[in-house]
């Protein structure tokens, strides 16, 4: 009733339906039986049930003593923006299982499952079914199953062509081979693994520079880069899981220390959050690999250093601080999953430093 007692009069529209509203329930179902066979294809033993239900169903591994389960979640970020401006769909999955992923994996965790969150304003089913397929290719190098996830379909809340992608993985790990950063001791080598780009962060800064300082063109061919800007920039992130996998396999439980996944914030961001107090980093960049992406940025960003540093990896994805006696070990088991693997540094006394200032750059 409004004031008054006059009872409130609506105009009727016929025919009104959810589709007309902006949501393709058809559209939606179409997507979900293009996914089936990704989703399939990263089955692993201990998955129950099979996507398209209410729940996705996981057993845990047989022969753990005390399981602990491990969880990480992420999206991707701004650098979605470069799959809407080149239309490519199918890179930007792996990044999000990437992120989730390799935080799992700095725990000892063996990736047991991940599920993904897909939003848009229209449902396309082609660029659905790539972003998906992205996802399942990330699973499958992570070894993890793609248990399920949902397509949520919210019209007017996205801009055309764009979407939102989130997700989480799950691993186990036995508790007595937990990584343990408390480990840690001066003297232990810091061990860097190769990351293949800007990896998922950093984006807006480096959309920044190079669109709108520099005003290049995401499908130009940039000599320096040995391929075009927009393909360089959607290099898919690094996922480590055969690299950790082979580097704990050093089976006393005193080979690695620590592991830390490099991601916004950079090295002085990330790496004392697995330092005990007291201890920092010393570190020399001699033998990280060039990615001249890098430099293309703060050239073009005139970017300071210190910014670039803590902003993006600089070509270091992974960090493994390592028992000093046992380094060449952990470097040769990394190098045997495939990855790129220097010695970044080592662990020294830092009393009284706290924050970003407990990593140190040596020249």
């Amino acid at each position: 009733m409004t004031p008054g007692g006059a009872r409130r009069s609506f105009a009727v529209m016929a025919g009104m339906t959810y589709r007309g509203a902006g949501v393709d329930i058809e559209a939606g179902e179409s997507l979900v039986e293009r996914i089936k066979p990704l989703a399939a294809a990263t089955r692993i033993p201990e998955v129950l049930s099979s996507i398209g239900g209410f729940a996705g169903l996981c057993g845990l591994p047989k022969g753990l003593e005390e399981p602990i389960l491990v969880s990480g979640t992420d999206g991707v970020g701004t650098k979605l923006k470069l799959a809407f401006a080149t239309g490519v769909h199918d890179t930007v999955g792996i990044d999000l299982v990437a992120m989730c992923v390799n935080d799992v994996l700095t725990t000892g965790a063996r990736p047991l499952f991940f599920l993904d969150y897909f939003a848009t304003g229209s449902v396309d089913v082609e660029v659905g079914a790539a972003v998906v397929r992205g996802i399942a290719d990330g699973c499958k190098l992570s070894g993890c199953a793609l248990l399920g996830g949902e397509t949520a379909e919210l019209p007017g809340f996205y801009a055309d062509g764009e979407y939102d992608l989130a997700g989480f993985a799950v691993g186990v790990v036995d508790k007595k081979k937990l990584v343990d950063p408390a480990k840690v001791e001066v003297g232990d080598v810091i061990l860097g693994v190769a990351a293949s780009g800007l990896h998922s962060n950093g984006f807006s800064l480096a959309r920044k520079a190079l669109l709108e300082g520099a005003g290049l063109d995401l499908d130009a061919y940039v000599e320096s880069l040995g391929d075009t800007l927009g393909r360089t920039l959607l290099t898919p992130t690094r996922i480590y899981a055969e690299a950790v996998k082979n580097a704990l396999a050093i089976d006393d439980g005193n080979a690695v220390h620590a592991l830390c996944h490099v991601t916004g914030g950079g090295l002085p961001g990330n790496l004392p959050r697995v330092l005990p107090e007291g201890l920092g980093a010393a570190v020399h960049t001699g033998e990280v690999p060039t990615l001249p992406i890098f430099g293309l940025v703060r050239d073009a960003g005139g970017v300071a250093e210190d910014e670039m540093r803590r902003t993006f990896n600089m070509g270091v994805g992974l960090v493994i601080v390592a028992n000093e006696a046992r380094a060449d070990e952990v470097r040769a088991a990394v190098a045997g999953a495939g990855d790129t693997v220097f010695t970044l540094g080592h662990v020294e006394a830092a009393t009284g430093v706290t924050g970003e200032a407990r990593v140190r750059y040596r020249s």
